[in-house]
């Protein structure tokens, strides 16, 4: 860990693109390491880190700050990096969620796409993540096929009914809730949490939780029943399958942090 972030944070100027989202100050980053050099060395954990205890110079690094190597990152500057990010992140949320498996009984299907948010959120960190699913979004709501099945538009949130009554679509409260869950999950990213089994599971229940929340809710308000009606249509039938996706996650962020870790010694080159 100690080589591959200080290479990473001094050889690149320290986080180029988190600069341009405003993440964190490089400045700040710099002082950060020249007075943990002159204390005798900022010594970095070769093993993960625990929940909320990484050092104060590795807040908001996520596996997203990998992505570019050194040479191309610094060719590109903060705000492309920033941008190709998102871009990157609304494209592989856009391509889980035309994985669809219909399921008798209720009107919400499962789909990878709730994966896909998660593992957006958590590679991209909570400024990226959030920039990455609004612009999601936008994409489906202008007319893009970016939604389940190729759907798209303003009436996967809701639509005019007869007599000018608006009626809410029955998804619509899982994808605003995507843009919540991107973010939250993203903010416990930028504190670490995916460096560890533990920090990652309770990262993606959280995301998870979120995205049920506003998703159960919106879907009783939709079908106009209970809300104990709208979490036994519109959660239950994905628990299985959500603990399939906790599964892979557990298996590739922390994973993927010790490649970092240990493989990519040398840092981004």
């Amino acid at each position: 860990m100690a080589t591959t972030l200080r290479a990473h944070l001094t050889r690149r100027a320290i986080l180029p693109w988190w600069v341009g989202l405003g993440a964190v100050d490089s400045s700040r980053i710099r002082v950060l390491l020249r007075e943990g050099w002159r204390r005798g060395g900022m010594q970095f954990r070769r093993t993960v880190p625990a929940m909320g205890r990484i050092p104060a110079a590795e807040y908001g690094v996520t596996l997203g700050d990998f992505f570019f190597p050194v040479f191309l990152g610094e060719r590109l500057g903060a705000r492309l990096q920033g941008l190709a990010l998102a871009i990157a992140g609304a494209l592989i949320v856009s391509a889980s969620a035309q994985v669809v498996i219909a399921i008798p009984g209720t009107p919400v299907p499962i789909t990878g796409q709730t994966f896909g948010v998660l593992l957006v959120g958590t590679a991209l960190g909570a400024r990226r993540a959030l920039a990455s699913m609004g612009l999601y979004l936008l994409l489906g709501i202008l007319g893009a096929p970016v939604f389940r099945g190729g759907a798209h538009g303003i009436a996967q949130f809701a639509t005019v009914g007869d007599g000018g009554a608006l009626a809410l679509a029955p998804t619509g409260g899982y994808l605003v809730g995507m843009l919540f869950s991107a973010w939250i999950v993203g903010r416990l990213a930028d504190l670490g949490w995916d460096r560890s089994v533990l920090g990652t599971v309770g990262a993606m229940i959280i995301g998870t939780f979120i995205i049920y929340s506003f998703g159960a809710s919106w879907l009783a308000m939709s079908l106009e029943v209970s809300l104990d009606q709208g979490i036994a249509k519109g959660v239950l039938p994905f628990l299985v399958g959500d603990a399939l996706k906790l599964l892979a996650a557990v298996g590739v962020f922390p994973s993927a942090w010790w490649y970092v870790n240990n493989i990519r010694g040398a840092g981004p080159r």
